[in-house]
């Protein structure tokens, strides 16, 4: 004997929420707002599908039947396999397949038609598309499977990034390519990637550094101002940019399209066959950008330094360094050379962070340069060139050249490619130093 309940309510005792509720032939499972959950294990039916699958999270790689109502990610990087779909299927019942590696163009997917048709075709299905994934439904016994729905993973925005060519190209920092240009030619942008991934170049546009100053009989030369130093940074790098670097406004990285963009690396300031200032350096430029070559250092007896990215220092009396910033870009592209002293020294030339120094006794330092990690290390440029005299002195680091000195009266050239100013020649007949020749840097994120 069976028992019977016969309500048409049942309502939660607390809050008198409803539970079940029957009104006329509409039954109703719970209230707004509520879940309706099947216990673990439970199973339902004659609800119908809604169209959709449960995804495994299991990764398929050999062969296999399908379930209705279940999807696979499909790994065919391996080699391409079959996927059986369900054996007589019923009306509704639902299949799909995702492209896991992206290979299906390589190693393709294979579904099985298991007696039933495929888009009414008694064959199975080859699918042949990277990225793409593909819901089937079971029709009839006529049409059997039919592809309802499909869509490809390029059809989700995600990351792209720029692809180029030119100058010499490193790997840093793992995910980075650098292109470096100690010379003159062209970096062609292939691709251009997204913001998510790469759409905008770090850069660091550097020129060539002044000669050191002559002298001729006594006192000192000065040391050659450092190259012009521009630098930026893309808002998707991630390395120790200079202090000086641009990391806001039009120059916070060069966004870039697919074009070729020319370079010019600037040369040093190239020793004078007769005594005088010294002279200047090259400019350099890239993306539209020009850092002004490094002023020449003052020649013996009160030659002033000439003006530039950096000045060039005093040569030997108190008079006046070049000005740098010479033309004035923010940030500033390098500092002002020292004067001279009074005795027999000559003035620093100026660098990148640092102004040339002056010294009372000797040849004044060259101004400090500039710090940055673009190329993967910690790389100081742009130094300024040390001033001739005395006990000589020290180039500023960045490959500025150290000044001549009584024992030794010729100076130290400015290292090449850093736009390091020529140290100037010392208490004694003689030119100054070359200047170190500029570089140009460039680095984004290619993965």
């Amino acid at each position: 004997m069976t028992s019977k309940i016969k309500v048409d309510n049942i309502n939660k005792v607390s809050d008198d929420s409803n539970i079940i509720n029957k009104c006329g032939t509409t039954i109703t499972l719970g209230a707004s707002g509520d879940s309706i959950a099947l216990a673990s294990g439970a199973s339902q039916s004659g609800f119908g599908r809604t169209g959709t699958v449960d995804w495994q999270t299991a990764i398929k790689t050999t062969g296999f039947t399908a379930v209705s109502g279940e999807g696979y990610f499909c790994n065919t990087s391996g080699g391409p396999f079959t996927v059986t779909l369900p054996a007589s299927p019923s009306a509704g019942d639902i299949v799909s397949v995702s492209d896991y590696a992206q290979t299906f163009d390589t190693n393709n997917l294979t579904l099985g038609r298991n007696s039933s048709n495929i888009a009414g075709q008694a064959l199975d299905a080859i699918i042949s598309t990277e990225g793409i994934a593909v819901t089937l439904v079971y029709a009839d016994a006529t049409k059997g499977w039919i592809v309802t729905e499909s869509g490809l993973q390029s059809e989700t925005p995600g990351p792209t990034f720029i692809t180029a060519t030119g100058g010499t190209i490193t790997t840093a920092c793992t995910n980075f390519k650098v292109h470096t240009f100690t010379g003159p030619g062209t970096f062609t942008v292939c691709s251009v990637g997204n913001a998510a991934g790469s759409n905008s170049v770090s850069y660091v546009v550097l020129a060539g550094g002044g000669e050191g100053g002559s002298t001729a009989p006594s006192d000192g030369g000065g040391g050659g101002g450092a190259g012009g130093y521009r630098g930026g940074k893309s808002p998707q790098d991630s390395y120790t940019s200079s202090p000086i670097a641009c990391t806001s406004g039009s120059n916070n990285g060069i966004p870039v399209t697919a074009q070729g963009y020319p370079i010019v690396v600037g040369a040093g300031g190239a020793v004078k066959s007769s005594f005088g200032s010294g002279n200047d350096g090259n400019n350099s430029s890239g993306f539209g950008l020009t850092s002004a070559a490094g002023g020449g250092g003052g020649a013996y007896s009160g030659g002033n330094g000439s003006p530039g990215g950096s000045g060039g220092g005093d040569g030997g009396v108190a008079t006046t360094g070049g000005t740098g910033n010479t033309p004035p870009v923010s940030p500033p592209q390098g500092n002002n050379g020292a004067s001279g002293s009074t005795s027999c020294g000559a003035g620093g030339g100026g660098g990148a962070t640092q102004a040339g120094i002056k010294s009372p006794n000797s040849g004044g330092d060259g101004g400090a340069g500039a710090t940055t990690s673009i190329n993967g290390s910690a790389t100081a440029f742009a130094g300024g060139g040390g001033g001739g005299g005395g006990p000589g002195s020290t180039g500023g680091a960045g490959g500025g050249g150290a000044g001549g000195c009584i024992p030794s009266p010729t100076g130290t050239a400015g290292t090449a490619n850093t736009g390091g100013g020529g140290g100037g020649n010392g208490p004694a007949p003689g030119c100054g130093a070359a200047g170190g020749s500029g570089i140009v840097m460039i680095r984004y994120k290619f993965q």
